[in-house]
Order: structure tokens, then sequence, then C-alpha cells
């Protein structure tokens, strides 16, 4: 996976999944990126927060990170231990297609809604999650005919224990993030088209600039500047793949020069805003 720069697109997938098994002794720590794809984190050991949008997670052995596709996270890692953690990218739109109806990708869809994305699975949950990660790692490096397929199976099965793991919740994620702050970025969300400086936002929520940045960098990760630049973007991604002409929907996130946003949407998406459509 490529390193990546402020806020931005980070990693690809060419399949239908992708399992990583990882264990270092730093990890790779990204900046504040997003992915086209959903993701899961599965920690083994180590010390290691997330922050997810405005949400910070402090992670523990077997808790169960979902991280919906376009939503901004970002790692922060203590590289005084040894990390390992297993990370799933799921492409969406092939488990949907292959399996309509299943909703295998709820847990990610209602992660993202009730703003809570860290799972911790009771006794009896752990043993089943841990036996499907067994299952799964034990076919690893089989290449016999039917392996592959096997393997998807067992995806489709781990991806049925975090849906009940969801379902039952019987722990709430510890949820560290300042009240203000939500405020702030529901604020932000709801006014893209509006000036959003750290003047202008720090005056609306009573804070001085200088209050408002340390604690919008604490809590995100992220400058003001480059979260507002990534939630105007990926908003006019969204409208230009629902058939907004590109600058109608640069118009309505907040950009008033369109060659300005033609420029920071190729910076950040890697392609021009008419590649979405198939028009360029």
């Amino acid at each position: 996976m490529p390193e990546a720069k402020g806020v931005n697109r980070a990693g690809y997938l060419w399949e239908s999944f992708h399992y990583f098994h990882l264990r270092d002794s730093a990890g790779q720590e990204l900046d504040f990126h997003f992915h086209e794809f959903d993701k899961l984190v599965i920690l083994l050991s180590g010390s290691v927060n997330y922050l997810v949008e405005d949400q910070s997670y402090a992670l523990r052995p077997w808790s169960v990170l979902l991280v919906r596709h376009h939503t901004i996270h970002k790692a922060v890692i203590d590289r005084t231990l040894p990390y390992e953690r297993i990370i799933l990218y799921l492409d969406r739109r092939y488990f949907e297609r292959a399996f309509p109806g299943a909703g295998l990708m709820d847990c990610f869809d209602q992660a993202d809604r009730h703003r809570r994305h860290l799972l911790t699975a009771a006794e009896d949950q752990l043993e089943e999650l841990r036996g499907a990660i067994d299952a799964y790692e034990r076919t690893a490096s089989d290449e016999r005919v039917g392996a592959q397929t096997m393997r998807e199976t067992m995806i489709i099965q781990l991806l049925i224990h975090i849906n009940r793991l969801r379902e039952a919740d019987p722990v709430r994620a510890e949820q560290q993030s300042d009240p203000k702050l939500r405020q702030v970025l529901s604020y932000i969300n709801e006014h893209l088209r509006e000036p959003l400086t750290v003047e202008a936002l720090a005056e609306r929520f009573y804070m001085s600039p200088y209050h408002f940045m340390r604690l919008f960098k604490a809590q995100t990760g992220s400058t003001v500047h480059a979260y507002v630049r990534q939630k105007r973007l990926m908003n006019a991604a969204r409208l230009i793949r629902e058939g907004v002409p590109a600058a109608k929907a640069a118009a309505e996130s907040g950009y008033g020069d369109y060659s300005a946003f033609h420029r920071a949407f190729r910076e950040s998406f890697g392609v021009s805003p008419g590649k979405l459509t198939g028009k360029e």
C-alpha cells in the first residue's frame, strides 16, 4: 500500500477480498486517509488507537474495528510494542451482488450510522471469532482445486460472525471524542457549500481559533483545512456517481472555482471527475 500524504485515498483492491495477518514492531502508520473498500481490523497484540472520523478508539486484543468505505481514519501506533493484527479488505459490491439480501455488509453500515465502529466480543462469541480466523488461516497456503472458493466461504462465515457480534453488542466501544467536536463535524457535513474557515468555525462554536485548531487536530488527526477539503471532495464524488454534472457537484460541495476543484479531485482520487462516469 503506498504511503499517504495528508487526507487521501489509500490502498487498492482488485479482488473480492484481501486478507492480511501482519506482525512487526512498528506497523505501517499512514496519515489520515480513506479507502474505496470496506476494512475490518482485528487487533491481536500491541497498543494502537484508531481515529475514525470524530471518534477515538483504544483497541484491545480481539476487538474488531469496522471502517466503512470513504470513512476517514488513522491508526496511532505505540512503536515500542510488537504489533500484530488481522486486516481484511472487502469489496462490498461483490458480496452484495453474489449474496443479495444476506446483509453481510450491514455491520459496516450500522457502525457508520451509529458512530460506533469498535466491537468487543463476549467469551462465547470470542471463541467463534477465533475459530473462524483459525479455519481461514489453515487454508491460506492451500492451492488445491476449489481452495479459493473455500477461503471465500470462510470469509462469508467470518462476516456472519461479525454481524452477529454487532447484533449482540455486549460492550459498547469507549468513545473519547469531545461532544463539541461532534457538533462541529456535523455542522461541516451539513454546510459544505458555506465558508468553513478556522476563524468562522471557531467563532460559531465559541472557541478561540488556536484552541479550536488544537482540539480538532487532537481528535481527528487532521487539520481543519484538510478535513473540510476531503469532505467536500467526497461529497462531490458521491454526487457525480449519482449523475450530477461535475461542475454542479463541485458548486454544491463548496467549490466556486471549477479548475481548483478539478485539480484537487485528481490529486485526491487519482482520476478526473469525468472518469467516475466514464465520460472522459
